[in-house]
């Protein structure tokens, strides 16, 4: 693509970038791809070796060649943390090294907890920050930068951009994928690192020139925290799929039912119910054993491996490991139905997987296990599937048994919106970012005073 001297330049301070992979990547590496479209070009600042959850090496052939990316050098923990607590060195810390739930732990595990909640704050992407900064500050003079864009989690990334901004006046919108203190996924801490966390996330929330969000219960948290918080500079951004990721599969010749999940299961997100609706459906004689075919796709703590184990559809249950993004997309295709689980907390009706988004871009029908709220009111908004709250077993085997009818005989009762479909294609969602970013430089603020 062609550069020319209108151009502007936005740097986009991000963790989660090729190779890494999980659907955390996706949506910077599309604003990467699509921002030129709309004027600007992205200069992405990341690091060189990250500690990732998962890996795509097949994602660096997707960063395209407008892109200019900066990688830094990050001091990451949680390699000592495994050590400490006698895991493997490639074990993922999200499914398997962070307790969840009533889990026992070893006092290793209980010790190394402790020392992440008082002492990494807000995550253990912290050691990133003094790299990032220094880097950060030479980015901007050298590639003559108009705006900073910034992607939590983890939040270490706003506390970077929130210094740039300060040190340089560049307007900075924050982007958040995820609320910060308080979710499922943050850790439990005492006090005194609680006063702090809260601290920072005030004081980005606050600072940042724009938050934009990825699901409307991010803004929704960050209000009731944050009472006097300007709210006309939260924006919500949904995720959403990218078009030109479906490649055109052959139809499956065979006539076995195939549901298919992709993504991680650990903790508060397991098949649990999903399993006994469907061992019900099975012993009510309204499925056939034979005729199905459950597929998992991804990364599975040992306590939802231990429920496939022990299921007694086990034989017709196929756990597959982590695939490439473009491979998994093909999976998605090639499904007959697709599972989604959203997280048993609280708030839950508030949560909307991104996973969710590459769903409706397959077309596929969706069985979704969540409560009534954002992802119930997606899923009819787009015809796209049937919703069961996540312990109504019941709700969950007539879900099963009626898309598993509709399959048998070829029922077209799920026909998607297409047209409501198409508004979450991320080259529109990048749109939207794009004209955020103009706003911002054309009400560009006074640097804030750095206390």
């Amino acid at each position: 693509m062609f550069f020319n001297g209108s151009m502007k330049k936005v740097l986009i301070v991000t963790y989660y970038f090729p190779p890494s992979g999980g659907p955390g990547v996706q949506r910077v590496l599309k604003f990467v791809k699509y921002l030129p479209q709309f004027g600007w070009q992205p200069v992405v600042l990341t690091v060189q070796d990250g500690d990732y959850p998962a890996r795509d090496e097949s994602l660096l052939n997707e960063i395209p060649a407008h892109a200019t990316v900066y990688r830094t050098k990050i001091f990451e923990p949680y390699r000592l943390y495994r050590k400490f607590t006698g895991k493997q060195a490639n074990a993922p810390v999200d499914v398997e090294n962070i307790p969840q739930g009533a889990r026992a732990t070893s006092f290793a595990e209980s010790l190394a907890g402790f020392i992440r909640s008082t002492f990494f704050i807000p995550d253990a992407r912290i050691g990133w920050y003094p790299y990032a900064v220094s880097e950060g500050l030479e980015i901007i003079k050298r590639e003559k930068i108009d705006a900073i864009y910034s992607s939590s989690p983890p939040y270490t990334t706003s506390l970077i951009a929130q210094k740039l901004s300060r040190a340089t006046g560049l307007p900075w919108i924050a982007g958040f994928r995820d609320p910060w203190t308080g979710f499922l996924s943050t850790p439990q801490r005492w006090f005194f690192p609680a006063a702090i966390d809260r601290y920072l996330e005030t004081s980005v929330f606050k600072g940042a020139t724009i938050v934009e969000a990825a699901w409307r219960g991010i803004l929704k948290d960050a209000i009731k925290k944050i009472p006097d918080i300007d709210c006309e500079k939260l924006i919500y951004l949904p995720n959403g799929f990218d078009s030109e990721d479906y490649p055109n599969i052959a139809p499956r010749t065979d006539r076995i039912f195939t549901v298919t999940y992709t993504g991680s299961m650990y903790g508060k997100r397991n098949p649990e119910t999903f399993l006994r609706g469907v061992e019900q459906s099975v012993a009510d004689g309204e499925v056939e054993l034979q005729s199905i075919r459950l597929r998992f796709i991804g990364r599975f703590g040992g306590d939802v491996q231990q429920m496939f184990a022990n299921s007694s559809l086990r034989e017709r249950i196929e756990v597959i490991p982590y695939l490439p993004h473009s491979k998994s997309v093909e999976e998605l295709l090639r499904a007959d139905a697709l599972l989604l689980i959203v997280d048993e907390a609280d708030h839950s009706e508030e949560i909307v997987p991104g996973k969710v988004f590459e769903y409706l871009g397959a077309e596929r029908p969706i069985i979704a296990l969540a409560p009534e709220g954002a992802v119930a009111e997606l899923i009819r908004e787009t015809k796209s599937g049937v919703v069961a709250a996540n312990r109504d077993i019941p709700a969950i085997q007539a879900a099963f048994v009626e898309c598993y009818r509709n399959f048998l005989y070829h029922s077209r009762q799920f026909e998607p919106d297409r047209e409501a479909i198409r508004k979450y294609d991320r080259r529109e969602i990048t749109r939207n970012l794009a004209v955020l970013l103009d706003n911002v430089i054309r009400r560009q603020a006074s640097p804030l005073p750095i206390p």
